[in-house]
């Protein structure tokens, strides 16, 4: 997996941005058996730069703490079948590297230290929180009806729990 990342802030928290974010996106891909050496941006912003994006993007008119932009359109969560049998459906594959692009992510660090305070855990907690919201969110995950966000809500608990990553 390789992880194309952007610190827009110059925010630098007691932990590793990049590493933390990593060890969360290479560890659900790998959960949710993703078939692709994948790439995936991350971007770290503040409340302005995601409002900015939220505005332009999803004509929403407000700050937001995380954006996902998926390339994939799955038929139900990392059900990778339709790319694996054919192929030439990958919009987004890189010759060079020899990786297909997932899609962007894009966090606010206002909202990661407001948020990290509110619900009583950690920074890294809440930044890890984000990214694996995030990278389900690349795999077709959602939280539209009570089922898809009760699905999601196991599957980002589970997975930050068994790297450790837990409220504090």
């Amino acid at each position: 997996m390789l992880l194309i990342y952007e610190n827009e802030t110059g925010y630098s928290p007691d932990f590793d941005l990049m590493k933390t974010a990593e060890e969360v996106a290479f560890y659900i891909l790998e959960k949710e058996e993703c078939p692709f050496e994948a790439e995936i941006s991350l971007t770290v912003t503040d409340n302005d730069g995601i409002h900015d994006v939220n505005r332009e993007f999803r004509n929403v008119d407000a700050p937001t703490d995380v954006l996902s932009f998926p390339v994939f359109e799955f038929d139900s969560p990392a059900d990778f079948g339709k790319y694996t049998d054919h192929p030439e459906l990958i919009t987004d594959y890189d010759y060079d590297t020899e990786m297909v692009m997932l899609g962007d992510i894009l966090i606010s660090k206002d909202r990661v230290i407001s948020q990290a305070e509110e619900y009583g855990h950690s920074e890294k907690r809440e930044f890890a929180f984000l990214v694996a919201h995030s990278v389900l969110h690349l795999l077709g995950y959602d939280h539209m009806s009570e089922e898809e966000a009760k699905q999601m809500e196991s599957k980002q608990k589970a997975y930050l729990d068994e790297l450790g990553i837990t409220r504090e």
